[in-house]
């Protein structure tokens, strides 16, 4: 079935229609969910929540945009409120702290990088800076949206990214490091 039937048959209450729908999106969800935990048990359980919203809400989705960009949104929202309920998103931090952030890495560098080990400096990230810089760098909001979301001053979104980035330069600059050292010694 195509996106439009699915959605269809799940406003009906249809149960093949859900199981479908699930099938096709969940694996991306999973993604979503995994990024703002690392822990997979609970990832799964957001992934859960998250669709048990979809079912319960999706005779609000109008149609207008992408279905896609919709259930993403319940899904990052889902994450973000375990993240809240649990004490994960104490995001106090004086942007006097945050410090200048390093010079850029080149593309060069980066270049050596594969997808996961990015992924992995980003899993490694405290979650308070982590759920800041997936929300601003993957999900392409804007400190002021994130501040919102996460009830916190514009400035802390900012200086939580600055942190971030920070951290990651280190994170990739020492993987770069240990892969300069392996091929030296072969």
């Amino acid at each position: 079935m195509k996106d439009l039937e699915l959605i269809a048959g799940c406003k009906r209450r249809d149960q093949k229609a859900q199981r479908e729908l699930y099938a096709a999106y969940a694996p991306g969800m999973m993604s979503v969910c995994r990024r703002y935990v690392n822990d997979p048990v609970t990832a799964q359980d957001i992934l859960q929540d998250g669709f048990v919203k979809v079912f319960t809400k999706i005779d609000t989705y109008s149609g207008k945009g992408a279905f896609a960009g919709w259930i993403r949104r319940i899904f990052v929202t889902t994450s973000l409120e375990y993240l809240r309920r649990n004490g994960f998103l104490k995001l106090r931090v004086p942007i006097d702290e945050s410090g200048p952030v390093e010079d850029e890495i080149s593309t060069t560098v980066l270049s050596h990088l594969t997808a996961e080990d990015l992924l992995a400096c980003i899993a490694k990230l405290p979650t308070g800076y982590r759920t800041v810089f997936n929300l601003y760098v993957i999900e392409g909001y804007s400190h002021n949206e994130i501040a919102k979301m996460l009830n916190i001053k514009e400035s802390s979104s900012q200086s939580q990214l600055t942190r971030a980035r920070r951290i990651l330069q280190k994170n990739v600059q020492s993987i770069i490091g240990q892969d300069y050292a392996k091929q030296r010694s072969k």
